[in-house]
């Protein structure tokens, strides 16, 4: 299980990518990702594409080389394949994977291309600057005078290449030694700048460097071990320091007078114990830093609040929006770069094909509405492609068109009354209409049809969860793990299904959302009962309020654990069916969570007037987040009508909605909400939470918090139906829309009257 990837920024920050015309690729060998980082509408996008350790990142023209564990990938720029990366008409580049040079895991640290095109790189374990031949892992060109031999001990850690003229000119390391991992004895002040020319040692003592550069006609360098950014007189070694920052800086690139500098949380291990980073700054951060040369002073930032804890290279792309795309993506499978005349050759291919691909190609870019007449336009001249009739089924289900998507969709079972996906498709219609009747019929013909169709035994499994059936309902939550949209919990032990493991250790974990961890923390207590010790394994934003819960013995984050750890495994939500949960014995003593005391936030002021929270959106990754949100200007509403004084629990808020909360003179404290046990010990000095149905409703109800839940009339299946409280939170009332297309206006008049009241 992978921790959440989740960030904030300043302002400034997509506005620099933006005026700068450029977006960012960072690397982060310890979440194994490359990150995008492109401007988006005045906010931030940061995509993360998949990869085996990312180091080293070197630019020249249209190529973009990226070194790995134990290879480095090739891309080139192609910008005809960016109008079909999706969204269409978003991207202005596409980096694509060309050639693959396996060099062998030689912990590649930096890169850079020569005048002629040829990539240099660092290799760490080896002690040398190499270059790559077809032939050869990695040819060696350079190593520091005082290494004597090629191994691969990594005797003093070299990491740093600074080009100049496109020629190697001065590497760094962490060391001058000429043994084994010799570098880690002095590390703290061992390091060094050297010219690649002449071997001369142009400055020595350094905590840490990384990332020499020249730019600008200067000579800069990162000593990281400090944190700082230093100008180097590149004659007498004479050093600067233009600026210092709360993090352990690696990985940078300029853009005119601006460094773009990669920050690290440091990790808490001997290699970096006794740093002067680490004494002269407690909390620090990871993310990227931009930073005015000529000032010192930092303009913008980014930093990363979940998933990464580890920056190596910051390389600036001159495209506003590019792609990176993997090595698995469809379009790599699709797109062919052929020279002028093989491309006069190549025949167009059969009309009818054209018109199914391009309708596909439409719904896959959330075009829906247009696939859906590009269909029509097949169905015109081919009645009994039920192929295209499914399709538009979907995508007519997609935008709740339910009567459209049951018509198109019964043409296809009519043809074929065993299509397992029809069948289920129209049952999901069908409850959209609300029509659980009708919808529960469908998906068991869905299932008749294919007895191993896990995806209609789950949604088979809400709908009964929905109407309080939770006997039957949970055997169907249990065939999510069979669903392409869920990822299982990968280990050697067995998962638990109920049988005695009283001598046996218990890992759970949590899954799916934060909010789904916090309503079935309860039944954490039910399972320590069971076994002779619980491991809790959960997101860094829950693990200071769920570690003192009831029945957990130890919190473990997501990674890589010893195989010895733990006897038994379980998913959080399948302990309510272990232990046969069903409305008459489910759990609800609240609170069942605490807050505990070193968690500090400020005091809330005290006027006499009701405290009351607010949150209005969810996920907007959530599949029902268009229904279960409510726009920040309808919700502020209230504030008008009821006197209480007004507290934003949203994270994160848009730029336009903070603009609204100052307005609306709503106290907005986004800064403070920084894990859950934080947010929680704000919402425990609140007198009411009114929120949609998101993680802090769960939060809130689960601390025995009046809390006033906003409900979209085909609501999520733990509201049950029909009813205005819940079995689950005797402190939550429920505020339910009363339409399969509800609005929100009746919704809040009745919450309105009752705050009134």
């Amino acid at each position: 299980m992978a921790e959440a990837l989740q960030s904030m920024s300043t302002e400034s920050f997509p506005l620099f990518l933006r005026e700068a015309g450029i977006s960012l690729a960072v690397s982060t060998y310890q979440a194994g990702k490359l990150i995008l980082m492109r401007e988006d509408n005045g906010g931030l996008n940061t995509h993360f594409i998949a990869m085996e350790k990312p180091m080293g990142i070197a630019l020249e023209d249209a190529r973009l080389a990226v070194g790995t564990g134990p290879y480095v990938v090739d891309h080139y720029n192609m910008p005809a394949v960016a109008e079909k990366v999706e969204p269409l008409g978003r991207h202005d580049a596409c980096y694509l994977p060309r050639e693959l040079h396996v060099t062998g895991d030689i912990d590649i640290h930096e890169m850079s291309f020569d005048k002629r095109g040829e990539l240099w790189l660092v290799n760490t374990k080896m002690s040398c600057l190499c270059t790559l031949e077809r032939e050869h892992s990695v040819t060696p060109r350079w190593r520091p005078p005082f290494i004597t031999a090629y191994d691969l001990t990594d005797r003093c850690h070299l990491n740093g290449l600074a080009m100049k003229d496109d020629e190697p000119y001065w590497v760094t390391a962490l060391g001058t030694s000429n043994e084994p991992a010799g570098w880690r004895a002095n590390k703290a002040f061992g390091g060094m700048l050297m010219q690649v020319k002449t071997g001369k040692m142009l400055c020595e003592g350094l905590s840490m460097p990384h990332s020499p550069r020249w730019h600008d006609n200067k000579l800069w360098v990162l000593e990281s071990g400090a944190g700082a950014l230093l100008r180097i007189e590149p004659h007498t070694g004479g050093k600067t320091v233009i600026a210092e920052m709360p993090g352990f800086c690696r990985g940078f690139d300029f853009v005119g007078r601006y460094a773009i500098i990669g920050l690290s949380q440091v990790r808490e291990t001997a290699v970096f114990a006794g740093l002067p980073l680490t004494k002269r700054c407690d909390e620090r951060q990871c993310g990227v830093y931009i930073i005015d040369t000529v000032t010192g002073n930092t303009v913008a930032y980014m930093v990363f609040t979940g998933g990464v804890q580890e920056i190596f290279a910051v390389q600036a792309l001159p495209a506003r929006y590019p792609a990176l795309l993997e090595l698995n993506h469809p379009l790599v499978h699709t797109s062919y770069s052929l020279p002028d005349e093989a491309l006069q050759e190549v025949i167009q291919p059969d009309e009818k094909q054209v018109g199914m691909e391009k309708a596909m190609a439409l719904y896959q870019s959330d075009r829906k509405a247009e696939a859906i007449k590009a269909w029509r336009e097949v169905v015109k001249t081919e009645e009994s492609n039920t192929q295209a009739w499914y399709f538009m089924g979907v995508a007519l289900s997609d935008l709740e068109r339910w009567d459209e998507a049951i018509d198109s969709l019964n043409k296809v079972i009519e043809r074929e009354p065993g299509h397992a996906e029809a069948w289920n498709s129209t049952g999901h219609a069908w409850a959209g209409k609300l029509d659980h009747d009708r919808a529960l019929a469908c998906y068991e013909k869905a299932i008749a049809a294919d007895q191993q169709y896990s995806t209609a035994q789950f949604n088979r499994g809400l709908l009964l969860l929905k109407r309080g059936d939770f006997a039957e309902g949970w055997k169907g939550y249990e065939a999510r793990w069979g669903m392409p949209t869920f990822t299982p919990f990968e280990c050697p032990q067995p998962q638990w299904q109920g049988e005695d493991i009283s001598d046996k250790v218990l890992l759970v974990h949590t899954e799916q959302g934060n909010g789904d961890a916090i309503q079935f923390a309860r039944f954490l207590k039910l399972a320590r009962a069971r076994c002779k010790k619980l491991i809790l394994v959960c997101t860094e934003s829950l693990r200071t309020l769920l570690r003192d819960v009831e029945g957990v013995d130890e919190v473990r984050l997501p990674g890589t654990m010893p195989n010895d750890l733990f006897d038994v495994y379980c998913p959080i939500m399948s302990l309510a069916g272990i232990f046969n949960i069903d409305l008459d014995n489910l759990p609800a003593d609240t609170p069942y969570l605490s807050i505990p005391k070193e968690v500090v936030v400020p005091t809330l002021p005290g006027n006499g007037k009701r405290k009351i929270g607010l949150v209005w959106q969810g996920s907007p990754t959530h599949a029902n987040d268009q229904h279960r949100s409510i726009a920040a200007q309808e919700l502020f509403s209230l504030t008008d009508k009821v006197d209480a004084d007004f507290y934003s629990l949203q994270l994160p808020a848009s730029r336009e909605d903070k603009a609204l909360m100052e307005k609306h003179n709503i106290t907005d404290l986004e800064p403070e909400l920084t894990s859950y046990a934080h947010t929680g010990a704000l919402v425990s000095q609140l007198d009411l939470v009114i929120t949609v149905d998101t993680s802090v409703a769960h939060l809130a109800a689960a601390l025995n918090k009046p809390t006033w839940i906003l409900i979209a009339a085909n609501s999520d299946w733990r509201w049950l139906e029909d009813r205005d409280d819940s079995p689950w939170y005797p402190s939550a009332r429920l505020f339910r829309q009363d339409a399969p297309a509800g609005a929100w206006e009746v919704v809040l008049k009745d919450l309105i009257e009752s705050l009134q009241n």
